[in-house]
């Protein structure tokens, strides 16, 4: 009987999306036994690289939509839809990504999520009635209200003139106007694949904690939480919406508690999301081996991690699980008792991180072979030596 396994990886950032890193996987297990029942599940934990993993996992069609970037330049990003079951997925790292910015022209005071909402309409346009979210990557401390004004929103500041959409605008918001609003936003379900939980404001907050990251002075970053504390307090006036202290709300530069405010979204872990939107369970059922890779494996790693997400559900199947990172950190210990039996590197000796990235790929087949080989030793009974 052929062994079954699934590989079930995620990004290898810089390097390889899960669908490719799947695939390479799967090359060094049918290098090393042709007959070998390989099951590919990419999958994302809500950063970068959930709408490959969607399209793949769904069979989902690629639609690429003009949308504005992070400081309103035109760009196309794609939307993930699978139309028989009215589903959507976006990233808005594809909209309002950092990634998408030069150093030079990253400021959180002057970006915004409009383009990610012009994603979501985008979607409803064609016809979804179910929107994920993906909201890891961004560029943005703006609240999400780049992303409602696209969807028909206006904040006003105190003389009633609108503001613009971006973080900088936070403080002088006193109020928002709902009369415009795309009302189709009645009518669908938006679920927000989330991998944090930081709150909106505060040391752990969207800014204090990711703004400098996204190119904020100490002063900005000041001025950016004291705004997203505003729009808090006028959300929960005027839209009757809590989200100073909700879990998550911090998320993305404060997109997470925006979404949930503007369009009633429910925030998941991103991980979660993916594997019972791509069926992972089904796929585990019955397997010898679940193999699970990530560019980097360290204690971290099991807070929502979508290797620990793979590990727990091969565990709850009792199923073995080894994982496979670009690099090992300390902490890996905590991992085991979440399902990860082993843990090991691509790397095999001494490289530079540049040469590890660059051949990523091929570093990565050989090490699949490598741990199946293993596996399957470990599985042969020897006759004891006399």
């Amino acid at each position: 009987m052929n062994m079954r396994i699934v590989v079930a990886p995620n990004a290898f950032k810089g390097s390889m999306n899960a669908v490719q890193a799947a695939e390479a996987m799967k090359k060094g297990i049918m290098a090393l036994m042709p007959p070998c029942d390989v099951i590919c599940v990419p999958v994302a934990d809500g950063g970068d690289g959930l709408t490959e993993v969607m399209l793949a996992g769904l069979s989902g069609v690629r639609v690429e939509t003009m949308v504005s970037g992070p400081r309103m330049e035109p760009i196309s990003a794609p939307i993930c839809m699978v139309p028989s079951r009215k589903l959507a997925v976006v990233e808005m790292a594809k909209a309002s990504g950092l990634a998408l910015l030069p150093k030079a022209r990253h400021d959180p005071t002057r970006t915004t999520t409009y383009g990610t909402g012009e994603l979501i309409r985008a979607a409803m346009d064609n016809g979804a009635t179910r929107i994920i979210v993906g909201i890891g990557g961004s560029a943005t401390c703006d609240g999400g209200i780049g992303m409602a004004a696209a969807l028909g929103y206006r904040f006003l500041d105190a003389g009633g003139t609108p503001v613009d959409p971006v973080g900088g605008s936070l403080e002088t918001i006193a109020s928002i106007d709902c009369r415009n609003v795309d009302p189709r936003l009645d009518g669908i379900s938006v679920s927000v694949a989330c991998d944090v939980t930081n709150p909106l404001t505060g040391d752990h907050g969207a800014s204090v904690v990711y703004s400098p990251q996204k190119g904020a002075t100490p002063d900005q970053v000041a001025r950016l939480d004291a705004g997203l504390a505003n729009l808090a307090r006028v959300i929960r006036r005027d839209l009757g919406a809590a989200i100073a202290g909700m879990p998550g709300a911090g998320a993305a530069g404060g997109l997470g508690g925006g979404l949930h405010a503007f369009v009633g979204a429910e925030l998941k872990p991103g991980i979660d999301l993916v594997i019972d939107v791509v069926r992972l369970k089904e796929a585990i059922a019955g397997a010898d081996l679940v193999l699970t890779a990530e560019g980097r494996i360290d204690g971290q790693t099991r807070f929502n991690k979508a290797p620990a997400g793979v590990a727990r559900t091969a565990k709850a199947a009792g199923v073995p699980c080894i994982a496979i990172g670009g690099g090992i950190g300390d902490g890996i210990e905590s991992l085991y008792d979440i399902g990860i039996d082993a843990v090991f590197s691509i790397c095999g000796g001494p490289q530079s991180l540049e040469a590890a990235m660059r051949n990523a790929e091929d570093l990565l087949v050989r090490q699949t072979a490598q741990v199946v080989r293993t596996f399957l030793a470990g599985r042969l009974r020897r006759p004891a030596v006399q």
